[in-house]
């Protein structure tokens, strides 16, 4: 056994981590023998690759974002020595290491930028591309929208002459997503049919195919589509849940969203019996779902307030459940207004907002607003500080005859004149 794999050994059995950094360290930095043989030199490098990957993941369980960022820069030392297709997979290996540590963005953004120049130098167009892909997906996840789309313009460009189909893909949906971001749905919808189109050409992993499901779903909710959006999301949720992959939870939580958005909350509980979805059936993110369900069901104000603040985390982290939900908020506030002022003619506009649990401010807001699209018809009196409700006015039919009378009469004339121009 050689000085080297004693050492891997020896580090990987170690449950000092700081004597397990020291030897992966060691490995890293021990020269090549001059006299090795080719399979002596290719076991050696082989190793070394295994103690780089150890010690980023020695990294990542201590948290330690900058340590691993110092590993990925060591790796280029010995990627000249390795095939191409290695060197893309070590350092996403090591990339992916990031992804367990929080607020680890902006390090992670850094390693990219150095990397992607570093792979533009020595022509690796393939990990450059990859580098890129990722680089975007952090720049969607912290909202820096512009320079997304400026890197998304350069990768299309790119990829398209290289026909990479399987990337064009991934970067047509990280496209959709950063244009759903600035709210730009026509283009959004436009860069996934883009990615469909790409992945129709290919052999499309679960995982990716899910993602294209995913935003599909997303899409047709933001179109208020709800039995479509419903559909792609059990694709996801189904997809996901067979490959043990923990985001299924998400894909579950958009399903019961959209069952609450058809007004459909009593059929939350049966959803969550089904083979699929039981295990997630106790999880907080399931609750938060549950009690919103509940409080619609009932059409009470108070309890879906409680459920926002009880589940704050849950139901506020994700942009797409927020939004929805929001909307549902003021659904409700405007069903419970309706049902509170149908009785009267007029009636205080303090008594309304006692009876919704909510500030008169707000409430005179909502109310000027619901008139103002013809909710119900109704005026403000601010002096009295009350509302007066009145019945829909019925439309007088008598101008609208006499102009539809006056109009035929004009054609007639019309056609009297084009007869004695022609006789003429």
């Amino acid at each position: 056994m050689s000085s080297t794999q004693e050492l891997l050994k020896e580090a990987g059995a170690s449950s000092d981590p700081k004597r397990a950094e020291a030897l992966y360290k060691e490995i890293l930095a021990s020269p090549s023998s001059k006299h090795a043989s080719t399979e002596e030199k290719e076991a050696e490098l082989r190793q070394q690759e295994a103690a780089l990957v150890k010690l980023g993941e020695l990294y990542r369980d201590q948290n330690n974002a900058q340590g691993i960022a110092e590993v990925i820069n060591l790796s280029r030392g010995f990627v000249s020595s390795i095939a191409k297709a290695k060197t893309a997979k070590l350092i996403r290996t090591l990339l992916d290491c990031f992804n367990s540590i929080p607020n680890s963005q902006k390090i992670q953004m850094g390693v990219l930028h150095e990397n992607i120049e570093w792979a533009k130098r020595e022509k690796r167009i393939f990990l450059k591309h990859s580098l890129e892909t990722r680089l975007v997906g952090l720049q969607l996840d912290t909202q820096q929208y512009k320079p997304a789309l400026a890197l998304i313009e350069t990768l299309l460009t790119e990829l398209k002459r290289l026909d990479d189909k399987m990337v064009l893909t991934e970067v047509h949906l990280l496209e959709s997503r950063v244009y759903r971001g600035v709210g730009n749905l026509a283009k959004a919808k436009a860069a996934l049919t883009s990615a469909r189109t790409a992945a129709n050409s290919i052999y499309c992993p679960p995982h990716l195919q899910a993602r294209l499901d995913l935003q599909s779903g997303i899409l047709h909710a933001e179109d208020k589509d709800y039995t479509t959006a419903y559909s792609y999301f059990y694709e996801t949720f189904e997809n996901l849940s067979t490959q043990d992959d923990p985001s299924a939870l998400g894909a579950l939580k958009y399903m019961l969203l959209c069952k609450v958005m058809l007004n459909l909350p009593e059929d939350v509980t049966s959803l969550l019996s089904i083979k699929l979805a039981s295990k997630y059936a106790q999880l907080r993110d399931v609750e938060s779902m549950r009690a919103i369900a509940r409080a619609h069901q009932k059409r009470n104000l108070a309890d879906f307030e409680k459920a926002l603040k009880d589940y704050q985390q849950e139901l506020s982290s994700d942009p797409t459940i927020r939004t929805h939900l929001s909307a549902l908020y003021d659904t409700l506030l405007e069903q419970n207004l309706l049902r509170i002022v149908e009785p009267y003619s007029v009636v205080e506009i303090e008594y309304i907002a006692q009876q919704v649990g909510q500030g008169r401010q707000a409430v005179e807001l909502k109310l000027s607003q619901m008139i103002l699209d013809k909710i119900f018809h109704g005026v403000l009196d601010q002096g009295r500080g009350c509302l007066l409700i009145f019945e829909e006015p019925q439309a007088d039919r008598t101008y609208g005859a006499a102009i539809d009378t006056l109009e035929q009469v004009g054609k007639v004339v019309d056609s009297l004149y084009a007869k004695t121009v022609k006789l003429a």
